[in-house]
């Protein structure tokens, strides 16, 4: 089709070359490892876990390394090798309520069943360079064991106001199907909350914190509070179909945000709190806590509320929030449109000479009538 494109595969080949090297940098730089990038860049490898669909911290690493940082390009390797794995099943429900927890705070309580746990974060710290880091030379303390400081019962806020009947229970439908899979299935509108919290988890982490700002600043009306923000291991479960009971896989990293948010009621349901969900791989406080506020928003038609701002659209929210999908249809803007082009840029010319002669015409119409506007005075 392209037929002016000459040399292509060879071109092609070159520039594999040329991304090595750039990857690579400075020689004179020694090479990151794979397992200095997982254990030292923990978060950002959480991210590719997430958007990338796929729970694996040493293939995160391998894909940030290989995609010299960029998120979006990392977390298309982890999808695309997703699906060679094959599939046994779905594992069973983990239970966040028994997380081993590592970090676990709350806005609405002070003095909470199990207290506020600060564990490893930035909300506190001062936001200044850390110049030792450049040497290599940053102090490590060493803590002291979580189960000596951890109460071993730390119940879920949302549970503490359940158990008091202000809080919106939340019933699996009826049947209690098996979640849809939109990895391999077609999405159709509305989507249903399993497919939307699917969407969100795997979704660009920015524009997910873009749509939870809209919320709260005009584009929603929402006022939340942070129920409970908890980071910890829980345990995967799963049954093979030749035993017939449930098997621990191990365990892996989770973020779970439970935000709490006002609802005036109906006539048939009492006044009271409303729940927005997050769950993401890895330390991704940020994520679970922008799907939690967009999540309530995407709840308004269940409330019968009025679904007016962009955050309250299912369809804006599932289909732009996928960043590799969305990265390869702007990207796919730089491939050859020669042909496309070509068709526009005579377009172009055409109406272009079209415009022209008509005004061409136009002008000699209006000097011929000034001509003959100009005779009668001239006779006279």
């Amino acid at each position: 089709m392209y037929v002016a494109v000459k040399g292509g595969e060879a071109a092609i080949l070159a520039t594999h070359d040329l991304i090595a090297e750039a990857r690579r940098g400075n020689e004179a730089v020694p090479e990151l490892a794979v397992a200095q990038i997982r254990e030292q860049m923990g978060l950002a490898c959480a991210r590719i876990m997430n958007e990338g669909s796929l729970y694996d911290p040493d293939l995160a690493a391998l894909a940030l390394k290989q995609a010299q940082g960029d998120a979006i390009e990392a977390a298309f390797l982890m999808r695309a090798y997703r699906t060679t794995l094959p599939r046994f099943g779905s594992s069973e429900p983990v239970d966040t309520a028994q997380m081993a927890i590592r970090r676990r705070v709350s806005a609405t309580y002070k003095d909470l069943p199990g207290g506020q746990v600060l564990g490893p974060t930035y909300d506190y710290t001062h936001r200044l360079f850390d110049f030792a880091l450049m040497d290599g030379a940053s102090p490590v303390a060493v803590p002291a064991a979580a189960a000596d400081l951890l109460d071993a019962t730390m119940p879920r806020v949302p549970d503490i106001l359940g158990a008091e009947g202000l809080m919106e229970a939340e019933e699996p439908p009826e049947g209690d199907p098996r979640p849809f899979d939109l990895t391999r299935e077609p999405v159709s509108f509305p989507a249903d909350r399993d497919v939307r919290l699917q969407a969100m988890a795997r979704g660009d982490e920015g524009f997910m914190l873009g749509l939870g700002y809209s919320v709260q600043r005009g584009y929603g009306n929402s006022h939340p509070f942070v129920g409970e923000v908890r980071v910890g291991e829980v345990s995967v479960e799963f049954v093979p179909e030749e035993l017939g009971f449930a098997v621990d896989l191990g365990e892996i990293t989770l973020t779970e945000c439970q935000m709490v948010n006002q609802f005036n009621g109906t006539k048939d349901v009492p006044p009271q709190f409303t729940r927005g969900y997050g769950l993401a791989f890895g330390h991704a406080e940020r994520k679970a806590m922008s799907m939690s506020l967009v999540d309530r928003a995407l709840k308004a038609r269940e409330f019968g509320e009025a679904a007016e701002y962009p955050a309250q659209q299912d369809e804006f929210v599932l289909y732009h929030s996928d960043n590799v999908e969305a990265a390869g249809f702007v990207e796919h803007l730089k491939l050859p449109h020669y042909v496309d082009f070509q068709g526009e840029l005579e377009l172009i010319r055409r109406i272009r000479r079209e415009r022209e002669q008509r005004l061409a015409g136009e002008i000699q119409e209006t000097q011929v009538q000034e001509t003959q506007d100009t005779l009668p005075e001239a006779a006279e």
